[in-house]
């Protein structure tokens, strides 16, 4: 009698619900480390800017990935890339949050599907490589044309390996942040080889960065930059553009020293109507007399119905309109809706309602001082822009921009981080103009040698070098660094389908034995391991091509012959 409530009582505390809990916490584990690797690599994205965050991101992305399976990796990789892309890219939530959302899903699942293409072990971190080269190649071109913002390159525009992106353009500043981090993750692991195998890797392409064609001087122009100031976070609907376009007079009024060339930002001239029948014109024509100088201005104008026209337009010392540039590359939704008859029932108000022609000419205007490249606003993202501008006989690069609806910092910070980008791959000054930050003079080296603050009214004038010649990146452009990368993802592949275990064997006696086993598998006896003609062959692939993470170390019990 006295021992049955004591056998009820362990009946009745079922230990069941405690050991679910228990086996929860590996899976929250598993998920803050996925987080914390993510927003690693978000905050070495300006504004933030600690670039070496992203090297440790990505070490930590190959520790996360090392020995799972599929599914596994491809919910890790969806963590990692979410928690980056939604930290860095927050000020999207200020125009539409369900298109903040939404487009940060679609960039999130590209990374989730390369993750789940990487293999677990053997070819693990050449394919990592290749993918996040391959996947930075995409969100440069889709959808909708791409949106290649927080990027790995955008991290490193301020640390040493920027100077690659001479040899290829940016993805190969992509390439290099994957390759130490998974030489991190290689150290973590002790291996030796492999780690320097990468850093190695590293310090040749820097050394081929400091050795490789950047263009020749030509001459030297003075250019002023014109910031007319105003209040960030404001939209065009309720701006009133008398005042904007007034606000770039005053600043320019302000210059006192003679100029070559006056730069004002994009869209800061609204014309209803066309401009070469505005009043505005006349004012343009105006500040170039005055100041006795070739004048660039960025202009937006009325075109057919449901759209307009953003363009740059050149300026005489006569007050002559001579040139041109019509903006090529325009901003999915902010410019222009894609798919519009499916979208604006879903987005309302929210999205603009005409939409922006796209120009077709080259991406230079011809001025008394040079042929100068244009690269208006967003176009500065993109490299095959500079490349056209540069192909087409540009001098320097001008990027007139406006930033001014945006929320926070955090798109203009990656815009100068853009504008350094292209000034390293083409060896030309690229010189942005923005109606209230940041203006910036940028030196081909990626040096920012003069910025403006948010909201200030200001003028920066510098003296500018001319330049001719070509890069490695503008020779090339990005295809030998995608080739390279295709065939890394491949070769690991390759080397994953060799590595898979076959069918086990029965014999007839009852032995079961494995006849095979993965790469890394140590499946037999110590002596009969030792004595493997390919023992040591197998160990000698243990380097930074042999991505087995842990399976090589992996213990294996003696297999038990079964009772006959």
């Amino acid at each position: 009698m006295s021992s049955e409530p004591t056998r009820l009582a362990s009946v009745s505390g079922d230990p069941a619900p405690r050991r679910r809990f228990e086996s929860l916490r590996p899976a929250a584990g598993i998920a803050v480390g996925c987080l914390a690797a993510g927003a690693l690599i978000c905050f070495s994205m300006p504004p933030w800017g600690f670039w070496p965050l992203a090297v440790v991101g990505v070490a930590a992305l190959d520790r996360l990935l090392a020995g799972q399976g599929a599914a596994r990796r491809l919910r890790r990789g969806g963590l990692i890339s979410a928690a980056w892309l939604l930290g860095a890219t927050i000020w999207m939530w200020d125009f539409s949050p369900g298109g903040y959302l939404v487009a940060n899903l679609i960039f999130s699942l590209f990374y989730s599907a390369g993750c789940a293409l990487t293999p677990p072990d053997r070819g693990r971190r050449p394919a990592l490589v290749g993918w996040l080269v391959l996947i930075g190649y995409l969100r440069w071109r889709f959808p909708f044309g791409g949106v290649p913002l927080a990027t790995l390159a955008h991290s490193q525009a301020d640390a040493p390996l920027a100077v690659a992106a001479r040899l290829g353009g940016p993805l190969t500043v992509v390439a290099l942040v994957a390759v130490a981090g998974v030489s991190v993750s290689l150290l973590a692991e002790r291996r030796w080889r492999g780690a320097l195998a990468g850093a190695s890797l590293i310090a040749l392409a820097l050394a081929l960065s400091a050795d490789a064609p950047r263009g020749t001087d030509t001459g030297t122009i003075k250019v002023a930059l014109v910031q007319g100031g105003g209040p960030q976070r404001t939209r065009a609907a309720g701006t009133d553009f008398t005042v904007v376009m007034q606000r770039h007079l005053d600043a320019t009024d302000t210059i006192a020293e003679p100029v070559d060339l006056i730069v004002w930002p994009e869209n800061v001239v609204n014309v209803d109507g066309r401009l070469v029948d505005s009043p505005q014109l006349r004012q343009l024509a105006d500040v170039a007399g005055h100041h006795e100088t070739w004048f660039v201005a960025g202009v937006v104008e009325d075109g057919e119905p449901g759209e307009f026209l953003n363009f740059a337009v050149a300026l005489s010392p006569a007050g002559e309109l001579v040139d041109r540039y019509d903006k090529v590359r325009r901003v999915p939704f902010g410019e222009y809706v894609p798919l519009r008859s499916l979208f604006e029932p879903l987005a309302g108000d929210i999205l603009p309602s005409k939409d922006a022609r796209a120009g077709t000419e080259p991406a230079v205007l011809d001025t008394g001082v040079g042929r100068v490249g244009v690269l208006i606003s967003w176009e500065v993202f993109f490299e095959d822009r500079a490349r056209d501008a540069i192909g087409n006989g540009g001098t320097v690069l001008l990027n007139p921009t406006n930033g001014s609806s945006y929320w926070l910092t955090i798109v203009q910070s990656q815009q100068v981080a853009s504008s350094r980008l292209r000034a390293i791959e083409t060896g030309r000054w690229v010189l942005q103009a923005a109606p209230t930050g940041f203006s910036a003079v940028v030196n081909p080296d990626g040096e920012v040698l003069a910025r403006t603050g948010v909201s200030e009214q200001a003028v920066l004038i510098a003296d500018v070098a001319t330049r001719t010649g070509r890069t490695w990146a503008l020779r090339v452009g990005p295809w030998p660094l995608l080739a390279l990368a295709a065939a890394a993802v491949a070769a690991a592949a390759s080397a994953a389908r060799r590595a898979r275990p076959p069918a086990a064997a029965f014999v007839a006696a009852g032995d079961l034995r494995a006849v095979g086993g993965r790469a890394g598998d140590t499946s037999g006896t110590e002596s009969e391991r030792a004595g493997s003609p390919g023992a040591s062959g197998r160990r000698s692939l243990d380097s930074f091509g042999d991505a087995t993470g842990f399976s090589r170390r992996a213990s294996h019990r003696p297999r038990r012959r079964p009772r006959t």
